[in-house]
């Protein structure tokens, strides 16, 4: 499907955003350099059997120390839009309180070696480094983050808001309340209803109160929030399956959304998210709404699922793709360009949605580094393929404004550790070096010397 016609840039338009995506604890490192705070991640990577092979993010990519010479890499490779978030814990230590002026010296110098390159930053608020202290205190079970993030917010709009116009206020809330607060994958590591449910709720809140925030503060602000999601297929035409895959569907890509556009919760398709309504206060449901500028979503893949008894609460369950015998990435998620394609639909289709970005999509394969050149069909392929389908979407006149690769360098992968390589450039963990990988070199070709900024 996505072969039919040749990629071309122009097909995007002139105002078409390109560009990467990272995150802090991803590859800042210097996890306790300048007066930086712990955070739940510092936290966890340090619990035995939390993180593949033991590995951390305390060095990952060295890009506190190293960021000027990534920003000019990126520059060499026409990259125009970077989108890298805030470390909570680097300017907010404690989470509250005092402020770390080391901290924001650095958000400073990596904000205006940006603009001087050219470079356009695009800030995530929060990418899942809660601080350990304000988790001690309950984290997102506690509605007192309420508060929290508000100072937090604040803090970031009045440093940077005078040259920072992009933001986006929460990443893929779905993926760290899921996985951090009822499978207990992720960081803080905490299981069950009883803390995934207050975690929804609150993140919900947090998404509008850090863009009322932003509205309020930073002049010309450009506002967003970040979704995952996944086109959901049924296993079969069988009643069940297609009712489990609408559950599967109202959980992984409904389920934030469509609270801030005044939608509410989807109770009806999860019964069991009644239970969220303990949770609620007086007026909260109208204090979730918030009249984003754009939206961002980021697919990876598609999921096929199947209805299944043994499974609590949904009673449905996911198909591996290693079980289906399709093509897949070294995360073991099929490779379906479509599911990008269907996505820019799925999210079109709602009334309130002004704008959408890709701001994130990319893959994760082996990498093997030979004379010093890296050669990665396999993430080109994936890209191109991709990037037709978000071709094919502008061609039938569905709104989407903008990509970014995920991600700039390989990184540290949360509970994958170092294993999965997702960069467009190579990670030599142990020397720090840097090889563009093929993909990397036909993403600076495809985008040429004149690529746009996001202005």
């Amino acid at each position: 499907m996505s072969e039919n016609f040749n990629l071309n840039k122009q097909d995007f338009g002139e105002n078409f955003v390109w560009g990467v995506s990272t995150a802090a604890y991803q590859i800042e490192g210097a996890h306790n350099i300048d007066g930086k705070g712990e955070s739940i991640w510092d936290r966890f990577a340090s619990k035995k059997g939390a993180i593949y092979n033991g590995q951390h993010g305390q060095i990952a990519c060295d890009f506190y120390k190293d960021f000027e010479k990534d920003i000019l890499l990126m520059k060499e490779m026409n990259i125009s839009n970077f989108r890298f978030s805030i470390s909570w814990t680097r300017i907010l230590p404690d989470g509250i309180g005092q402020s770390n002026k080391k901290g924001i010296a650095f958000y400073n110098k990596v904000i205006d070696f940006c603009i001087s390159c050219g470079i356009t930053p695009w800030v995530t608020l929060y990418h899942w480094d809660l601080p350990q202290n304000l988790e001690d205190k309950g984290g997102w079970t506690n509605r007192e983050i309420l508060e929290w993030f508000k100072e937090f917010v604040t803090l970031c709009a009045s440093s940077f808001g005078d040259r920072v116009k992009h933001w986006m206020v929460l990443n893929e809330p779905m993926v760290f309340t899921g996985a951090g607060y009822f499978l207990g994958v992720h960081a803080p590591g905490r299981k069950g209803l009883k803390n995934f449910l207050p975690a929804i709720h609150h993140a919900t809140m947090c998404q509008a109160i850090g863009g009322n925030i932003l509205r309020e503060s930073v002049a010309n602000a450009v506002i967003g929030t970040t979704f995952s999601c996944s086109q959901i297929t049924p296993f079969s035409q069988k009643r069940k399956d297609i009712i489990a895959a609408k559950k599967a569907d109202a959980l992984l890509n409904r389920l934030f959304i469509e609270p801030v556009l005044g939608l509410g919760y989807p109770i009806e398709n999860i019964k069991v998210l009644k239970r969220i309504e303990k949770y609620i206060h007086t007026d909260d449901l109208k204090n979730i709404e918030f009249d984003f500028d754009f939206i961002g979503i980021q697919n990876y893949t598609r999921e096929v699922v199947k209805h299944s008894y043994t499974v609590p609460y949904l009673q449905a369950k996911i198909v591996k793709a290693t079980k289906r015998k399709v093509a897949t990435t070294l995360m073991e998620w099929e490779v379906y360009p479509p599911s990008i394609n269907a996505m820019i639909k799925k999210y079109n289709n709602y009334k309130g949605i002004k704008k959408l970005v890709i701001t994130e999509n990319g893959a994760a394969f082996k990498d093997i580094v030979s004379n010093e050149k890296v050669n990665d069909p396999k993430r080109l392929s994936y890209l191109q393929n991709y990037l037709k389908e978000v071709q094919r979407a502008k061609k039938d006149g569905l709104e989407v404004s903008g990509y970014f690769v995920w991600t700039f360098t390989d990184n540290f992968e949360w509970a994958e550790g170092f294993y999965p390589r997702f960069g467009l450039v190579y990670v030599d963990f142990e020397t720090q070096k840097r090889t563009i990988k093929s993909s990397g070199k036909w993403f600076q070709n495809f985008l040429g010397v004149n690529n746009n900024n996001s202005d």
